[in-house]
């Protein structure tokens, strides 16, 4: 599997035959400058958590020029068809539901969080995804969330391998607040943190989360902005 971060919580995922984009937070980013015609090129599935701004980003763009797969909440794929989106390349579900996506299976986990896009346009639950594959690890992107007990029933379902996990605080758990969810709750092989660096009123860099990594079995992986990595 390769990963490749974009910063925030934008990141592509590369497995089998899967060219997968997952919150696709490109053009206005500011950790990133490269636009999205590059980490969208390719792209066979578009997946978003829920319907903020910086979670949508670039994804009618990017799915408009390549007819990934959308999949996401009914309200977001809902939403994008608005925009011109081709609503039969849309694969809705909701909180615990399971989709097919050809090379792979999404569920839909909860997330403590918001959902919505500019004037308070109401765009559904927020969600975590996880990402079952055949012949490669699960991932788990969490969303935008704070800590939550259940996340411990996550982990006995689907026991996932690779966690895409929230750090920033403000708008989602702090790090070590997430360190702590996922060596409570997880048996990961690998963490990624996300949503941190983008805007000054979050935290601008993931020490906390690796302090509280520090001698857990998990390894703390803090991948550079655009370079991809092997998993």
């Amino acid at each position: 599997m390769k990963i490749t971060w974009y910063g925030h919580s934008a990141f592509r995922v590369e497995t089998g035959d899967a060219r997968i984009m997952i919150d696709p937070f490109l053009t206005d980013n500011p950790s990133w400058n490269g636009g999205w015609e590059e980490p969208g090129e390719g792209i066979t599935h578009l997946l978003l958590t829920h319907g903020h701004s910086d979670h949508i980003g670039d994804a009618a763009d990017i799915l408009k020029k390549t007819g990934a797969m959308l999949v996401s909440n009914m309200e977001v794929c809902n939403y994008l068809a608005g925009q011109g989106v081709d609503s039969a390349n849309t694969n809705p579900g909701n909180t615990g539901g399971t989709v097919e996506c050809g090379e792979f299976t999404v569920t839909f986990t909860q997330a403590h969080h918001s959902s919505s896009f500019g004037d308070n346009i109401y765009l559904g639950n927020p969600n975590g995804l996880v990402l079952h594959f055949p012949n490669d690890k699960t991932l788990y992107h969490m969303g935008d969330t704070d800590i939550f007990g259940d996340m411990a029933l996550v982990n006995e379902l689907h026991e996932p391998k690779i966690g895409l996990v929230p750090i920033g605080d403000r708008f989602t758990m702090g790090g070590a607040v997430a360190a702590l969810a996922c060596r409570r709750y997880f048996a990961f092989e690998t963490v990624v943190p996300c949503h941190y660096g983008t805007f000054p009123i979050i935290d601008q860099n993931a020490d906390l989360f690796v302090k509280g990594m520090d001698g857990g079995k998990s390894e703390v992986r803090v991948p550079k902005i655009g370079e991809p990595f092997e998993l």
